[in-house]
């Protein structure tokens, strides 16, 4: 059963634009807003730049040239003002974090001092909201850099459950951009930004989920403006209630596709597009969507695919979530609902995957899977990780890359087996912790700031 396209909703966005100054402590000024044209003039992406969550906008969060683990240690730790939930970015020799305390930083990846920071807004604190597990709650889903503007853009939640789209300049922290990016429908207060953003075509698109608990009345939404913080859109999944977009990684884009993957809905009887994955087009319009057939089960037993994201592998979307069954999609039709080409037991995984040549690395409860795909769409696990690290993977050179944020210890595995081949204790780690690799050293967010670790010494 397939259902019509959704037209977009298109909904009035209070446009706010103000400025911050590296280092300010309180809420910036008023500036007019900015436009497309104010574009800086930006040295290109290199090597050793990440960007955006697992890398780039396709999340395979693989680096081909890092280092081999070798006796890894910790370089330096930053202290900061909020614990960092997102993955740290690296852009042009910053490492660019945003914390749950609404501040935005530039540090040094070479010792982590802070080369700017700048605060966008008093974060919400846990007890004027009805549920939730982050206090306070501030910035929570990774930020983008955009390498057209020189901005990294984020989203802060600010008193009264405000969501804030603020972009700043990457060499100062000065606050170009500004704009209020609520969901349509719904409360916004009980609406959390988890997911990671995305730039595509000069647009930023937000996805909303609900917090811990799924309390209150929201919707899965994705919010998009342009990078000037202009011309809004937004597309809401049709569902009575929940369906929330919140597994860490966000959007996954396929050409000129967003996928995202969407939680259980309250329907049980009638389909309401939530258990899915879900492609929406530039204009935020439906244009595919794969959902099981035991959708109605799912959203009855909490056992929705919104808990993991989508993975491209070659002609294939894998996708896998809380029930531990993985599906294989055809990348060109999704399938509707049961439609899927392939399936097969794989894992409970939680968070952002990463791919390297065929190999899918998921996220799982219990420890990363290394996950091909036959000819004929069916799943195969070569190795589960001899760890329970709990975090979300990447792959730099031959090695595997994942935290156990419950432990406070990142491993490295090697790819071909999953075997230890290192591991650091780092700390106490947010959920969903996954690291940034860049040069020779791998970046996390802790719940106090930053720790840099060098892979090989």
């Amino acid at each position: 059963m397939r259902r019509p396209l959704l037209a977009t909703i298109v909904v009035p966005l209070l446009l706010a634009a103000a400025c911050g100054t590296g280092g300010s402590a309180g809420d910036p000024a008023g500036i007019p807003p900015t436009t497309n044209a104010d574009r800086h003039a930006s040295a290109p992406l290199g090597p050793d730049d990440w960007p955006t969550y697992h890398r780039d906008n396709a999340r395979t969060g693989f680096v081909p040239a890092f280092p081999a683990p070798a006796n890894p240690a910790v370089a330096w730790r930053a202290g900061l003002d909020g614990a960092v939930y997102g993955q740290p970015l690296v852009v042009g020799g910053r490492v660019l974090v945003a914390t749950e305390n609404d501040t935005l930083y530039a540090l040094d990846p070479a010792t982590g001092a802070v080369r700017w920071s700048t605060h966008v807004g008093t974060p919400v604190a846990k007890s004027t909201l009805p549920c939730g597990n982050i206090d306070p709650l501030g910035v929570t889903g990774t930020p983008v850099y955009d390498p057209a503007t020189s901005r990294v853009f984020a989203v802060a939640e600010t008193t009264g459950g405000r969501h804030e789209l603020v972009g700043a300049n990457v060499d100062t922290g000065r606050i170009e951009v500004r704009v209020e990016v609520e969901p349509p429908r719904g409360d916004r207060t009980v609406h959390q930004q988890r997911a990671a953003l995305t730039v595509l075509n000069d647009r930023v698109h937000i996805a909303y989920g609900g917090l811990y608990g799924d309390c209150g009345d929201y919707f899965g939404t994705v919010v998009s403006v342009s990078t000037a913080g202009t011309d809004p859109r937004s597309y809401t999944v049709p569902t009575s209630r929940e369906a929330g977009i919140w597994a860490p990684g966000g959007a996954v884009v396929d050409g000129e596709r967003l996928l995202y993957s969407i939680g259980n809905g309250e329907a049980t009887s009638s389909f309401d597009d939530s258990d899915s994955v879900t492609a929406l087009d530039a204009n935020l319009r439906r244009v595919d969507l794969f959902a099981p057939a035991t959708w109605a089960e799912d959203n009855r037993k909490d056992l929705d695919l919104g808990s993991g994201g989508p993975t491209l592998l070659g002609p294939w979307v894998l996708m896998a979530g809380k029930s531990g069954t993985g599906y294989v999609l055809d990348r060109n039709r999704l399938g509707g609902i049961g439609g899927q080409r392939g399936q097969g037991s794989v894992c409970k995984s939680y968070g952002g995957s990463a791919v390297a040549g065929d190999t899918a690395y998921l996220p799982c409860l219990d420890g990363p899977r290394a996950v091909t795909v036959g000819a004929d769409g069916t799943p195969s696990v070569r190795w589960k990780a001899a760890v329970p690290a709990n975090g979300s993977p990447v792959v730099g050179g031959d090695a595997v890359w994942v935290p156990d944020w419950r432990a406070g210890v990142l491993y490295a595995l090697d790819r071909a087996t999953g075997a230890v081949r290192a591991q650091v204790a780092v700390g106490q780690l947010p959920h969903f912790a996954s690291p940034t690799l860049s040069g020779r050293r791998v970046y996390l967010g802790t719940m106090s700031g930053v720790v840099a670790v060098d892979a090989a010494r």
